[in-house]
């Protein structure tokens, strides 16, 4: 659906982009991540045609966006994370006027508009003024907008910013409803808690570059590898550390009075087989846990601005 090459953009000398590569799936619903100047937004203005880059190749459905800008607006549909001033139009007028922009007008167009104001939950809002909308519905709004082409790849940049919390969980249902019914959904979000739950696929950005990218569960399902398993040994300690020692996937061992830290490769199912193999050695354990991995630390660890990143890759020898 969506394939970004080499994206570089400056802004005198400050590099918004450096290097960018990203690729979407169709259908993908995957969230964009990554600290206040990371490059996010500058990324999905390209996206949207509203900002040419130095360098590099947007395709949409193979279409160079770049080139032929025409047709990406019909491909794209955009919700900004502001909204801009319509003082004088009510919802269903503001509606309209950009479903005539798509040449939808007469009955078409509004068909259409009742369809998506009742889709965003805006049906009984068609005769209120633009600016006498809350935060929330103003975004509901902007969503619907976006929809007025049925375009094929949604961009969305922060729209959850500012929403109480009812108006944020009625907003990601939308969202899943439309990713359900096919569409290809980009989602920038500061709410790393809901896009863990919401998206199928994440891109890590910081300092204008891909730091990492993925399907979700496969990345918590790495990070949470990535954490010791902490074991408490009631009886048999030495049974205990023979177990790990001759077990493939331990890559490290540190242990402290009864309690043992281990550094363990394998998987959720895998450590439930561990504790099986413990047990069956006759070594009596009375803690066996592993705090999961999350999207948070994720974050946390690549943006931080040490050394200190997170592991996704084990190519260490173990020092046992």
């Amino acid at each position: 659906m969506l394939k970004i090459r080499n994206l570089r953009k400056k802004f005198g000398n400050y590099h918004a982009l450096d290097g960018l590569d990203m690729e979407i799936g169709g259908g993908a619903l995957y969230g964009f991540v990554g600290p206040n100047g990371a490059g996010k937004t500058t990324t999905i203005k390209i996206m949207a045609g509203l900002l040419h880059p130095d360098e590099g190749a947007v395709e949409i459905d193979r279409i160079d966006a770049l080139a032929y800008p025409a047709q990406l607006k019909e491909k794209i549909g955009y919700v900004p994370d502001y909204f801009g001033v319509y003082d004088n139009l009510k919802v269903g007028e503001y509606m309209e006027f950009f479903a005539s922009c798509y040449g939808m007008e007469g009955l078409v167009a509004r068909k259409r508009v009742q369809m998506l104001l009742a889709q965003a939950g805006l049906e009984d809002k068609a005769d209120f003024y633009v600016d006498g909308l809350s935060r929330g519905m103003k975004q509901k709004l902007c969503l619907a907008r976006a929809l007025i082409h049925d375009p094929d790849l949604l961009v969305m940049d922060e729209p959850t910013a500012g929403m109480d919390p009812r108006t944020r969980l009625e907003f990601r249902e939308t969202i899943r409803e439309l990713n359900e019914q096919g569409k290809t959904i980009l989602i920038s979000s500061h709410l790393l808690s809901d896009l863990a739950e919401l998206c199928t696929d994440v891109g890590i950005i910081d300092g204008g570059k891909m730091l990492l990218t993925g399907n979700v569960e496969e990345i918590i399902e790495k990070i949470h590898t990535s954490k010791p398993l902490i074991i408490t040994v009631q009886e048999n300690l030495p049974l205990a550390m023979k177990v790990l020692k001759e077990h493939p996937l331990v890559r490290s061992i540190t242990v402290k009075d009864q309690e043992i830290m281990v550094q363990f490769m394998g998987s959720n199912k895998q450590e439930g087989y561990l504790l099986t193999e413990l047990i069956q050695a006759g070594v009596l354990v009375r803690g066996f846990v592993r705090e999961p991995g999350n999207l948070e630390a994720v974050f946390m660890q690549l943006t931080s601005r040490d050394k200190e990143r997170v592991v996704l890759s084990y190519d260490g020898e173990s020092d046992l």
